[in-house]
């Protein structure tokens, strides 16, 4: 009996220690604690999010070559449910977090998202990929046009490159939230707010007011929210 207990005590430990370790280097994590025993995907969108070129190791990164493959590992996975993803990003690499975005928003399970500290620049089609998408009401987002390194834009195809990237992540953005592209641009290309840059910064129910965001909440709102979608199957996106 003593060893049984032994060896339970061993193997509660061992899969901790594992937990712990997935959070550690990817930023996920498979949850089942509820009340239905869902298994569910909780990922951590932190940092910056870090595309082809690594980033210092004192940066926290968010980073798309573990994200992509565990997506496709859960759509593939039934015993999988729902996942909830977690967001304090101040941005990065656009076509890395817009290839994150994509895949989210391609999930057939239920998606739900939640702003936590901020989730700034291409961290806002990220903020919209899910189903149903959350902020709390300190959390911030700063919508702005893509920035480039430098000053200058050397030639003509690099201008018509960027502006072509611009339109998908505003279009990405309409088409997953309640704002319309007009709008989002207005709010995008503000030259009123920030004294250094364009731009505009929403905090909590302002994002939600813009119909950038979907509702004002916190981890118990959002976690309802996707036993909910479970429970009812209904994976489409979700008006207020």
């Amino acid at each position: 009996m003593e060893t049984e207990q032994t060896q339970n005590a061993e193997q509660k430990k061992d899969t901790e220690q594992k937990r712990q370790e997935l959070i550690k280097e990817n930023g996920q994590i498979i949850i089942n604690g509820n009340k239905d025993k869902y298994n569910i995907l909780l990922l951590n969108v932190i940092g910056e999010i870090e595309g082809h070129d690594n980033l210092p190791e004192n940066t926290k990164t968010t980073k798309y070559e573990h994200v992509l493959p565990e997506l496709a590992v859960i759509e593939d996975d039934v015993s999988i449910k729902g996942v909830m993803v977690l967001l304090n990003t101040v941005g990065g690499d656009v076509e890395a977090g817009l290839a994150i975005a994509e895949m989210l928003a391609s999930l057939s399970k239920p998606v739900v998202t939640l702003v936590l500290g901020g989730s700034h620049s291409i961290g806002v089609p990220l903020a919209v990929s899910g189903k149903v998408s959350y902020i709390v009401p300190t959390a911030t987002m700063v919508v702005h046009p893509i920035r480039m390194n430098g000053t200058v834009l050397g030639v003509k195809q690099n201008f018509e490159y960027i502006e072509r990237m611009q339109d998908r992540i505003i279009r990405f953005t309409s088409e997953h939230s309640h704002i319309t592209e007009e709008r989002l641009k207005e709010i995008m290309f503000n030259t009123h707010e920030l004294s250094k840059d364009i731009g505009s910064v929403l905090v909590g129910n302002e994002a939600v007011s813009a119909g950038i965001i979907d509702r004002v909440g916190g981890v118990q709102d959002a976690f309802q929210c996707l036993y909910d979608l479970i429970n009812s199957g209904n994976n489409s996106k979700m008006a207020e």
